[in-house]
This record gives C-alpha cells, sequence and structure tokens, in this order.
C-alpha cells in the first residue's frame, strides 16, 4: 500500500512542478486541445453520420418490419457511437504525446534537469523517435483494447460485472497509462517497450496510484487537457525512481582490469 500512495504522491508533485513552472504549463495545453478539438470534429461527424452507415451496413434489414428495423438499426448506431468514444479515451493520451512530442520531451528534461543529475537523451534522430513512439502506442492501445473487450463480455456476469470489472477496467486503464507517460522519460534513458512493463510490473502498486486517479480525472475531456502537462511532469519524476540513470553511479576505474565489461553502447532499445 506504500507504493500505492507513493504513485499518487507522484502525480501531485508532477501537477505541483508544472504551477511552479507557468510557461511549462501554457505550452503545455496546446497539444492537448489540438488533439481534443480533432476528437470532438471527429465524433460530431460519426454522430452525424452513424445513422446513415448502419443504414449502409445493414441494408438486408430494409424489408424487416418498420419497428424491428429502427430498433436494429438504432441498437448498432448507439453501440459504435459507444466503441467510438471508448476509443477515443484509450488513444487520447497516445495522440497528445506524439502531437505534442518535441514539447513533452523538453517538458522531461526540464524536470530531470531541475531534479539534479545527468539529463538522458535518447540520441536517436526525431523521425525515428517519434515512429519507435508511435509503434509503442499502437502496442499498448491494442493491450488495452483487448483487455476491454474481455471486461466488456465479463460485464455480463451477474454480481461480478456491475462491481469488481468496473474496477478492474479502471485498473487497467489506469496501468497503461502509466506506461504510456513514463515512456517518455523512460524512452530518454534508453528502455524500450518490454523493459518499461517488466519495470512497472515489479512496481505494479505505484503505477495504479498515479494511473488510476488520472484515469477517473481524464473522464472529463476538458480535465485531461489540464492535468497533461502535470501527468508528463510526475511521470518523469516517477521515472527517475524506477530506472535511476547507471551514469550517475560509480564507475569502475582502470582497477577493474582488462577483462572488466565494456560499457553497453548507446542508444534506445527496441523490442
Amino acid at each position: 500500500m506504500r507504493d500505492l500512495g507513493k504513485g499518487f504522491g507522484f502525480l501531485l508533485q508532477g501537477q505541483r512542478w508544472v504551477g511552479r513552472h507557468g510557461r511549462w504549463l501554457g505550452f503545455g495545453l496546446l497539444p492537448g486541445l489540438v488533439t481534443l478539438v480533432l476528437y470532438a470534429a471527429a465524433l460530431v461527424g460519426l454522430l452525424y453520420g452513424a445513422g446513415d452507415l448502419t443504414g449502409w451496413a445493414t441494408s438486408f434489414a430494409d424489408g424487416w418490419p418498420s419497428y424491428w428495423r429502427d430498433l436494429f438499426r438504432g441498437f448498432l448506431t448507439a453501440l459504435l457511437f459507444v466503441l467510438a468514444l471508448f476509443l477515443a479515451v484509450i488513444t487520447f493520451t497516445a495522440v497528445t504525446l506524439l502531437v505534442g512530442q518535441p514539447f513533452y520531451e523538453s517538458l522531461s528534461e526540464a524536470v530531470d534537469r531541475s531534479e539534479g543529475g545527468r539529463v538522458p537523451g535518447t540520441g536517436l534522430p526525431f523521425w525515428r523517435g517519434l515512429w519507435i513512439s508511435a509503434r509503442d502506442s499502437l502496442r499498448i492501445v491494442l493491450r488495452v483494447a483487448f483487455y476491454g473487450v474481455l471486461l466488456f463480455a465479463l460485464g455480463f456476469v451477474p454480481v461480478i460485472g456491475q462491481t469488481a470489472v468496473p474496477v478492474l477496467g479502471f485498473c487497467v486503464s489506469g496501468y497503461f497509462l502509466t506506461e504510456e507517460l513514463t515512456a517518455v522519460a523512460l524512452q530518454r534513458r534508453r528502455l524500450g517497450l518490454k523493459e518499461r512493463l517488466r519495470l512497472l510490473r515489479g512496481r505494479r502498486m505505484m503505477a495504479l496510484g498515479f494511473g488510476v486517479p488520472l484515469t477517473l480525472a481524464y473522464m472529463v475531456p476538458f480535465v485531461a487537457v489540464l492535468l497533461m502537462p502535470g501527468a508528463v511532469a510526475g511521470a518523469t519524476l516517477m521515472a527517475r525512481e524506477l530506472a535511476p540513470d547507471p551514469e550517475d553511479a560509480p564507475h569502475p576505474g582502470p582497477a577493474a582490469g582488462p577483462g572488466a565489461p565494456a560499457p553497453a553502447p548507446h542508444g534506445l532499445r527496441e523490442d
């Protein structure tokens, strides 16, 4: 339980950090606002076109009695919109991080710099780093979607579906949200997706303490935009604990002898 409180503490520390550094908060709102506008436009477009889309996809029902046809198509339209909302929620952070990658990397570096020690860097060209981030984000989204479908099916189980399943859903979303946010700092520490997930599994309660409250807050769209800069700052503080920079630790001197292992080459590991 101590790690649970520690994760929540990192979230609060991140919000306080951007509060003390106002310019980072101001600039940090822009990527989230851009993403929110794009998502809102897409959802409004879907809202107006979903009926026509389901009508086209269910042309086989044209000959049904009007009551059953309209009921069937109305259900499919509602289901389509719910699925679109679910997809928007699980991809919002990933898309915002991609849209604002240069800024969020700079913000993460500023947090590292303010805490002292060496500021790590991936050593990768911008487009290469963007590709790796996009690929890893897609992998995380697919994982979340898989668990989402599984939990949706379990939701029809009496009692469990109305009690345990919603809690598990928030835990899954919070865990993977933490992964996406800590990835900004951990990628600069040259850690690939598999290594990042391994680190979070080792401190699962801390990841939940950070991600679950944030997931609950992200249920309100404008709150998600406001909290995003502080979430990246807090995730960077967490990353410093999850993976302390080995170059800040003492290195063996010449006494280690010629048989000592060579230092690991720099560069982000790819999974």
